[in-house]
């Protein structure tokens, strides 16, 4: 796995994290990407960077030891588990309240299951090297009506359609948002790698075009999550200013963790 941040002057607001069991059979993985807020009022004391820390401790906590639990459920108990630690000052209706994207993996001997939330992205690779991507499409299918604004009404738009009917969604603070996700499972054996991508790293196939799921999978694989961030890098800085490839920010928060059975 590797993570970094988009630019060293700003934290990270990406998470990622993996957890095998003491047993020795199956795992887990967390990956979060934290919704960058306006530099202005959020309604809350805490920044995004506080809040994945404890949503990603919670999930990982919570898909490793409670097999019982579904990752829906695991999902909906972390979010109100976070919602909880928050202060009396923080107002947690707030539309801009800390919140990010989810990708969570579970799997064992038999099954692996997988929950998505929003933009960031889960490549399953099959046994015969097939590799298909588990999507939340919600925002992508908005982006070319943003796209249609003025520049300085595009962020306003999408912030309007956070968490709202007709839009798309984040874990915040209302943990029946974990209704929305995209859920599923395929059986172990059929399953060779599993790869978590935050919209930092999969701008490498969406926005720069520089591959298809496949391609990207075969890199990873090859040469593992920081070099792939290293090819995002040098995409974004020969498009500085966005103007062949426009997108929210020059250089985005990159997290990849490739797990190989």
């Amino acid at each position: 796995m590797a993570s970094e941040p988009g630019s060293p002057e700003v934290p990270n607001e990406d998470y990622a994290s993996v957890a095998l069991p003491a047993a020795g059979r199956g795992g887990t993985l967390v990956v979060l990407d934290g919704v960058t807020p306006p530099p202005d009022d959020t309604g809350c004391a805490h920044d995004v960077p506080w809040y994945v820390a404890r949503l990603g401790g919670a999930l990982l906590e919570l898909s490793g030891s409670r097999r019982d639990m579904k990752l829906g459920e695991c999902l909906a108990s972390a979010i109100g588990r976070t919602a909880s630690t928050h202060g009396p000052g923080c107002d947690l209706s707030h539309p801009r309240t800390p919140q990010a994207t989810v990708v969570l993996v579970r799997w064992d001997d038999s099954t692996v299951e997988y929950l998505v939330l929003s933009d960031s992205a889960l490549l399953v690779e099959g046994a015969d090297g097939s590799v298909t991507p588990v999507l939340d499409p919600r925002l992508d299918g908005l982006r070319p009506a943003a796209r249609a604004l003025p520049p300085a009404e595009r962020a306003a738009y999408l912030e309007s359609l956070r968490n709202a009917e007709g839009g798309f969604f984040t874990a915040a603070a209302d943990p029946a948002v974990a209704g929305r996700a995209v859920v599923g499972s395929a059986p172990r054996e059929r399953v060779r790698a599993l790869a978590a991508l935050s919209d930092g790293v999969t701008r490498w196939t969406d926005t720069f075009r520089l591959g298809d799921w496949t391609a990207l999978m075969a890199v990873l694989r090859k040469e593992g999550p920081r070099s792939l961030i290293g090819r995002v890098r040098t995409a974004e800085s020969a498009d500085r200013a966005g103007t062949a490839f426009p997108r929210g920010k020059a250089h985005d928060d990159a997290t990849a963790v490739l797990v190989e059975f």
